[in-house]
């Protein structure tokens, strides 16, 4: 099968490689999927895209007359495709629906210890030769109250880590896990009373016409004077200047994301030597109280390893007309 590969990042070149062998004919590009950029696919049977592709249905107009039948998605995600004209072109979309849960719940368990001890902030007063502890005092874990908002695969990860600190776990799932509540002691109730009783909250939704904005303005105004909000799930999750508003009045005492709903075209590259033309991240980034990291938290070995195999294996499904078990389906609202 010919495949065409967008936004091919260095990071994880060698693991799709390794994981197709000969399998598949792969034409590699660095480009993100965009109207122009679709040409690329011209007589190939089907595209792999990353989460800062662009499959909305003119893309995959373009894409379904270039002879392109199928979308493996390197990704769980999939809010960055059109379901709806893919199924009405006839088009495939398959994603990675569990690639590491543990890559997901570690990275908000990092972010959650790096802004409770000001982590960044000792390293660079030390760095400087500055050895006060002056302003660097954190809280313990120990005994706080952590809100998790969907415990899916990564909720479900999160809550044992989080109970290994001693804290008491408050969670909003639309299916409650009995056995979390068995083991763990976390307790399931409302957004608004998770809101207005945790000490930090912490996302692990997918992104959904149901889902966009959850954490709004008035959502922020319920929290705790000081509450820490961390994301690593998707950015359209929070309305960023809301936010930042909650931040200026001192009401948020630390956010962290690895999300932000305006990264395409910005995370995953490198910006360095241009001048920045997002006015809403370049405002966060004035916090001393804010940690942001570029879409990492998947970053790891074994979900790198885990991505590429299944993608080929997607592949393997289509190039075979076999039924495939990741293939995304219209009424799917959960990952």
């Amino acid at each position: 099968m010919k495949v065409a590969v967008f936004s091919l990042h260095n990071f994880e070149k060698d693991y799709l490689l390794e994981a197709n062998q000969v399998k598949h004919d792969l034409l590699l590009f660095e480009n993100r999927l965009t109207e122009r950029s679709a040409t690329f696919a011209r007589d190939c049977d089907a595209i792999s895209i990353f989460t800062g592709d662009q499959a909305n249905a003119s893309v995959l107009e373009t894409l379904q007359e270039m002879g392109v039948r199928h979308l493996a998605l390197r990704s769980a995600g999939y809010n960055h495709v059109d379901l709806k004209k893919a199924q009405e072109l006839g088009m495939n979309v398959a994603r990675v629906p569990a690639y590491s849960p543990y890559a997901i719940a570690e990275h908000t368990v990092a972010m959650i210890l790096a802004l409770n001890r000001k982590l960044i902030r000792a390293h660079h007063r030390v760095m400087d030769l500055n050895f006060s502890l002056d302003g660097l005092v954190g809280f313990d874990m120990n005994g706080k109250t952590v809100g998790i908002i969907g415990t899916g695969k990564i909720g479900r990860v999160l809550a044992r880590i989080l109970h290994g600190f001693g804290c008491k776990l408050l969670a909003v799932d639309p299916t409650e896990d009995q056995e979390l509540t068995d083991q763990y002691g976390l307790q399931y109730t409302d957004l608004e009373t998770l809101c207005k009783q945790s000490d930090i909250i912490t996302l692990q939704v997918p992104l959904n016409k149901n889902t966009r904005y959850l954490i709004d303005a008035p959502k922020l105004q319920m929290m705790k004077r000081g509450v820490m909000l961390i994301n690593t799930s998707r950015g359209g999750l929070v309305n960023t200047k809301a936010v930042i508003n909650a931040l200026k009045k001192g009401h948020i005492g630390a956010f962290g994301i690895d999300v932000y709903e305006e990264e395409e075209g910005l995370f995953f590259e490198d910006h360095s030597d241009d001048i920045l033309q997002d006015d809403v991240i370049a405002r966060l980034m004035t916090f001393k109280n804010v940690l942001i990291t570029s879409h990492q938290a998947f970053l790891t070995d074994t979900a790198l390893k885990n991505i590429a195999e299944t993608t080929v294996y997607n592949l393997d499904c289509f190039a075979a007309g076999k039924a495939c078990e990741n293939i995304v389906e219209l009424a799917v609202q959960k990952a």
